[in-house]
Parts: structure tokens; sequence; C-alpha cells
């Protein structure tokens, strides 16, 4: 299993929703976050033979356009966890919701983000007024202090979903349920770059927005296409506050809402079909699958413990050996 694949426990997601008892590896490669490109991060050596799972039509025909093939379009496992949390039947509660939620643009181990945080802030509140603010930090920037401090030092609430993962070690499973709860408790959904948290906040019903200082990422790759791809793929995302319908439309096709596969199918595309099945159902999604070569990590990775996600896939490259 590429490790990429457990990230923010999207594997665990999947096997809940496949029925199983456990987490097996999935054969394939998994798309863990939305992008611009291909659904993958840039440099990731890939295996003949073995399927991109991937979250949409569209990343599909930008991979195929790139010379890449064996792509399966699934569905993000955002749409999954929808399902199980029976976002339908929660939507038809008349559940209050109240302030807004934003989701900086953050770096990541490799690429840290350069921009004022401080001016940044001074935008959210021309936009957003006099209500209760979020501020939801990827772990990358909430573990550095001087960041967090920017807002808590504001009088905003600062949180973060938990640790990505990395190499099997330290996945918050829990990731996207608590996301999940956070963006059913609030009204608005912003951020400085769209990204895969907005989408997540209009598949609830939130209100989303992009404005602000996009700042920059240290050595951005240029196959994501920076701040000017987006703009111009997506112009009509790129406002305060995005029309319903509008930001509804593209969520359904970049989360892949409407190509949701049945659990029998899930199994079969992740190569799970020997897999050992859940004998009763729970509806307690912490007791509902277990991952035994998932491994404890005490603390978030230092500078030192870093290392790049392309010399991860060159070492993971040959998915039928790890």
């Amino acid at each position: 299993m590429h490790t990429a694949n457990h990230y923010y426990g999207h594997a665990h997601v999947m096997a809940r929703y496949a029925e199983l008892a456990e987490v097996p590896r999935i054969w394939g490669y998994l798309q863990h976050g939305w992008n611009t490109h291909d659904g993958f991060a840039p440099g990731t050596q890939f295996t003949d033979g073995f399927a991109k799972l991937v979250w949409s039509q569209a990343c599909a025909r930008r991979g195929w356009a790139t010379g890449l093939r064996d792509y399966v379009v699934v569905g993000a496992p955002w749409a999954y966890l929808l399902d199980l949390e029976k976002q339908d039947e929660w939507a038809a509660t008349s559940v209050e919701r109240e302030g807004t939620i934003v989701y900086p643009f953050h770096g990541w181990e490799q690429q840290q983000v350069l921009g004022s945080h401080d001016r940044y802030i001074e935008q959210i509140r021309e936009v957003e007024g006099d209500v209760p603010i979020t501020i939801c930090l990827y772990w990358n920037e909430y573990q550095d202090k001087n960041v967090r401090r920017v807002y808590e030092d504001a009088g905003l609430r600062v949180i973060t979903h938990g640790y990505r993962g990395y190499l099997w070690k330290g996945t918050d499973t829990e990731f996207l349920y608590k996301q999940l709860d956070e963006l059913r408790r609030h009204k608005r959904v912003v951020s400085n770059r769209i990204g895969s948290a907005l989408f997540y906040g209009a598949s609830v019903g939130a209100d989303i927005g992009i404005y602000g200082d996009p700042m920059l990422l240290e050595a951005e790759r240029s196959q994501l296409g920076g701040q000017t791809k987006p703009l111009r793929f997506w112009p009509e995302m790129h406002q305060p506050f995005v029309p319903r319908d509008v930001a509804w439309e593209l969520t359904r096709e970049e989360l892949g809402m409407d190509v949701v596969l049945s659990p029998a199918e899930v199994r079969q595309e992740f190569g799970w079909t020997q897999a050992l099945r859940r004998t009763a159902a729970t509806e307690e999604h912490s007791a509902a699958v277990a991952d035994p070569d998932e491994q404890p990590l005490d603390h978030l990775p230092t500078d030192d413990e870093q290392t790049d996600d392309s010399a991860v896939s060159s070492r993971d490259g040959d998915l039928a050996t790890t």
C-alpha cells in the first residue's frame, strides 16, 4: 500500500464503507487531496498495471493528457464519509449553524508558506464582520508557535483536525470525522486559495468564499499551476461569496459525488475481495476497522524526521512488495 493511501484516514473510511473488519492494502494509488493536475503529487512514481483511483473525471482527463493510464474514477473518500454519516438525514434536521471557519493556505514538510498572517486576519474581519471565527490550521502551521500565536493573539479560535500521517505512522484516523463535525457547525467556509476544504464545506451546505492574500509556497511546483491556474479554470469561485449553485456544481464534479461506488464495487476496485468482512454492523466508526500496519506517533515530525514525498514514491513504487 502506498503511504499516501493512508493520508487523513482515507483508507480507513473506505474500509468502513466496504464493510470490512480490517484496513487491507489498497492495490493501487488513491488520490489523497484535490489538485489541478493529475490527482497525485508531482514526482509520484507509478507501477504499470496498478489502478490510479481518482476522485473525478476531470483528474482522469488531465492525467490522460499527460500520458498516464489505468485511471479509475471512484469519487473522493469524503463522499463515502457523507454516506456513512447520513448527510442527507442530517441536512433535513434544523441544526443551528454559526460563524465562519477559515482554512489558510498551507505548506507541508518540504515547502513552507510565505505571507502575512496579520494582513490575512484583517481581510477576514473586513469580509466576515462580527461573527465567531475559527481558524483551522494544517498541522504544519499549527505546530509553528509563531504562526499559531498570530491568530490566537487576535482572539480567534484556533484548531487543527490532526496529523495527516506519514509512512504509516501517526495517521489521525479521526481527521475527516473531526472536519465534518466542524463544517456542520459553521455557516461559512472560506480560504485564500481553492482546495479540498472548500468543496467539503459546500458538500454539507455551508456557504463558501475565496479571498485574501493567496500567499506564496516555497518552490511551488509548476505542474500544479500556482495561483494562476485555478483563477483561469474557475474564476467564478474566486470571490468572497460564491453563489450556492456555482459552488455545488463544481463540488459535485470535483468530489465525484455522482460516481460513488457500492461496497461490493469498492472491494473489487481496491483489490479487497478477499479481505476479512465485518460480521455485525456497527454504528461507531472508531470501532469499525482495525489497521495492523498503522504505527503510533508520539509527536509531530521534526525537520530532521521529514522526508520528501518523491523519495517515498521511489521506495514504494512496487506496491506488490509493500
